[in-house]
Order: structure tokens, then sequence, then C-alpha cells
């Protein structure tokens, strides 16, 4: 009969994946994901349906719009999204934001 109960040396199945994921740097990597997966619920439908690609590469997020007159407007809100993203994130996520 084996003992059912953790030695005290256990650390919890969510404590291991985190320490690995910031051991091989994939901890910000996720968040990223989480970001661009959450696009339209940080932004909305209409923006969402109009962006047709999202990266963050140096603390910059990329932002690839079909629609010039939507990629303006954005544009000039741009600060109010560096603070929604990085709300979300927990962090600091990005500092800027390029269009096109």
């Amino acid at each position: 009969m084996s003992d059912s109960r953790r030695s005290s040396n256990d650390a919890p199945l969510k404590v291991i994946i985190d320490r690995l994921m910031k051991a091989y740097g994939l901890e910000s990597r996720m968040k990223e994901m989480d970001v661009i997966n959450a696009w339209p619920e940080l932004m909305g439908t209409a923006v969402a349906n109009r962006t047709k690609e999202l990266k963050i590469r140096g603390k910059i997020l990329y932002v690839v719009m079909d629609s010039s007159v939507m990629r303006n407007e954005l544009h000039h809100g741009k600060q109010i999204i560096i603070d929604r993203v990085n709300a979300f994130a927990g962090c600091e996520m990005i500092t800027d934001i390029w269009f096109s």
C-alpha cells in the first residue's frame, strides 16, 4: 500500500509548470499569445474584424489593419490601447504600437 500523502519536497504541478515556463523563457510568450487571443475582447468586434495580423516583438505591438480609416482612428488612441493591453497582461507587455 503506497502512502498517498505528499512529502514536503513535492510542489504543486502549477508551481512546477510556472518555474519551467520561466526557466525556458516561455512565460512572456504565453502572455503575448493571451493578449493576441483576447484582442476581440480588448478592442471589440469591429476592430477585431478589421485586424489582419497581430504580433508583439520587443515590447512593440504590430497591428496590420485592412481599413485605413480605422487604422488612423486607432493611431490617435494609441496610449489607451497600450494601457488596456498592459492591464490585461498584468505587466508592461508593450510600450508602443505600430499600425500598417
